[in-house]
């Protein structure tokens, strides 16, 4: 029994118990500063013109390095060869890369959106047929938000190979209006009654509300309001302008056309 105890002192006291003791300590140091320089990050690029939208990206990329290096040096303080280590990891990294080809796709596709910014935090854009409002950019998707508050998630590197249209990218956009009438009603008379339809609140006057002949059909003439608004106002301006034509259409007399067929009985 006393012959244990002197062994288990003399493991104690040595340098085994120090570098393990040395190791814990950086370790508990090591996550605390992390957790620390992640929040100063995070107030950096609050304040950075960086987009909020990339925000998550970088930190999470920040903190995986970060926590990746304080592992090889807690093991190298153990007295472990971390070249080794190094080797093995490259090796795995390769293995995995090829393994997980689309996370790597994903993660390079997040750093081409923050380098070419087709878009920022808070555009509305469509993105490969979904539509929404931009929220944030993560390690492998780019986040959207429904008008009707649903979340689609699209991998980064969908998102670099398809067309991205971005509606808020311009101060203002048009509003575009199609509607058919007869061909029995004077042009001008539709085109006048369009453009007072056209005329409300928030409608920009330069360039001012127009509208044109925009062709013909069998019995029937396709006409087509143009309106300018800021972008922010799109949508109730174009609400407001589809609810206001019929509304001035009724006060004016003014049928809209209707699909029609011709059926002809022969005996």
């Amino acid at each position: 029994m006393n012959e244990l105890k002197l062994m288990l002192l003399s493991i104690l006291s040595g340098e085994l118990f120090r570098n393990f003791c040395l190791a814990l300590i950086i370790l508990v140091a090591g996550v605390l500063a992390i957790r620390i320089v992640g929040k100063i990050l995070v107030k950096a690029l609050e304040k950075s013109k960086l987009e909020k939208a990339a925000h998550v990206l970088i930190i999470s990329l920040a903190k995986t390095a970060l926590y990746i290096l304080l592992g090889l040096t807690v093991v190298s303080t153990l007295g472990i060869d971390v070249t080794s280590i190094v080797a093995l990891a490259s090796v795995l990294t390769l293995a995995l890369s090829l393994a997980l080809q689309n996370m790597v796709s994903n993660i390079i596709g997040g750093f081409t959106i923050l380098y070419t910014q087709p878009f920022h935090s808070g555009d509305y854009v469509e993105i490969a047929g979904q539509a929404g409002t931009v929220m944030e950019i993560n390690m492998t998707y780019t986040m959207l938000s429904t008008p009707d508050n649903k979340m689609i998630s699209i991998p980064n590197s969908a998102v670099v190979a398809a067309q991205i249209v971005n509606y808020s990218a311009q101060e203002t956009r048009r509003v575009d209006v199609a509607v058919s009438v007869g061909q029995d009603v004077a042009p001008q008379r539709v085109i006048d009654a369009l453009v007072l339809a056209g005329t409300v609140d928030n409608a920009l006057l330069d360039p001012a509300p127009a509208a044109v002949v925009g062709g013909y059909l069998d019995g029937a003439i396709n006409y087509s309001l143009r309106v300018w608004v800021k972008t922010d106002d799109y949508w109730d301006v174009f609400f407001l302008i589809n609810q206001r034509v019929k509304q001035i259409f009724d006060e004016q007399g003014i049928a809209m056309a209707r699909p029609h067929m011709n059926v002809h009985i022969h005996n």
